[in-house]
């Protein structure tokens, strides 16, 4: 598996046709999970682990790994599974994973293969799950649940970042009279995803419309003009995750720049694919912006701006 990324520019043809790679693993037990192979950079073996003093449980310890040292997280433990014994450490395997800016393996008990799928055939998790539910979607496949795992609630529990906007931008926000400013809508399918970015938004005194996905996004921007109006005249930009249920990221946008009611409206992809993520992705769909997750300060200076440019 160790060269799951050898094909990524092939997969860039996946772009604004609503479909995605999965790499399906397994954790304690015979339930399948997956992860966008966008996210991986390699899956290897169990390396020779190193304790790391101070450290949560679930980080199992570090590795080195081609010139890095990177943190290797147990999974399982994560969304309260037991551990993988010490005694099967060795026939594990490490995701090699890229988050957030940060790189991690995700330590499981086997990987089995990588699926092609369409977005559509993603749903939310089952309503009433709870909010301690770590999963994003959940899909079938060969009669199997596969469960896709809310990384980003993960990691925000393990290293959690920094959510607030420094004084320093906040005194930059309140230096700018913008008036009524209209809502910015937010789309993002992880909880803590929505959470981090409106805590960032209304601190710099913006209101916030939230979405859970790309199609109820784009069904909200439809009913908004369905009156004949612009979406400029309800929503002064939108901010939207790339992977998400029923419809991801790059669809939205697609369907967003090619209906004239809403083509004028400002959209930037703010996304945790970060180091394998190809900017002429953002480009083929029409997007006019991307960010990596998650700096709540430099949100919120990109969004000033872009308010401020009118």
């Amino acid at each position: 598996m160790a060269g799951v990324l050898d094909s990524v520019n092939q997969r860039t043809q996946l772009v604004g046709q609503n479909r995605l790679e999965l790499l399906l693993f397994r954790l304690r037990g015979r339930q399948v999970y997956g992860i966008n192979v966008f996210k991986v950079k390699e899956v290897l073996q169990c390396p020779r682990l190193f304790s790391l003093p101070n450290s949560r449980p679930v980080v199992r310890g570090v590795a080195h790994i081609r010139g890095e040292t990177i943190p290797i997280i147990d999974l399982g433990m994560s969304i309260r599974m037991p551990a993988i014994p010490d005694e099967e450490l060795a026939s594990s395997f490490v995701i090699i994973s890229e988050y957030n800016r940060k790189t991690q393996g995700f330590l499981v008990s086997g990987v089995d293969r990588i699926v092609n799928m369409n977005w559509e055939d993603i749903v939310p998790p089952p309503g009433g799950a709870g909010r301690e539910v770590y999963l994003t979607a959940v899909t079938r496949l060969d009669d199997k649940l596969v469960e896709i795992i809310d990384v980003e609630k993960i990691l925000s529990e393990v290293a959690p970042l920094m959510e607030d906007v420094t004084e320093k931008v906040l005194s930059k926000s309140s230096e700018q009279d913008r008036g009524a400013t209209l809502p910015v809508l937010v789309v993002d399918d992880s909880s803590v995803a929505r959470r981090q970015i409106e805590r960032c938004l209304t601190a710099i005194g913006l209101p916030v419309v939230m979405k859970n996905d790309g199609k109820q996004a784009f069904e909200y921007l439809k009913e908004l003009t369905g009156d004949g109006s612009q979406a400029t005249d309800h929503i002064s930009m939108m901010i939207s995750d790339v992977e998400m249920p029923e419809m991801d990221g790059y669809t939205l946008v697609t369907r967003c720049k090619g209906d004239p009611g809403i083509s004028d409206l400002y959209v930037m992809l703010h996304t945790s694919l970060s180091g394998v993520f190809n900017k002429a992705m953002v480009q083929k769909v029409g997007a006019d912006d991307f960010m990596a997750k998650f700096s709540p300060d430099e949100l919120a200076e990109r969004v000033m701006e872009i308010l401020d440019q009118g």
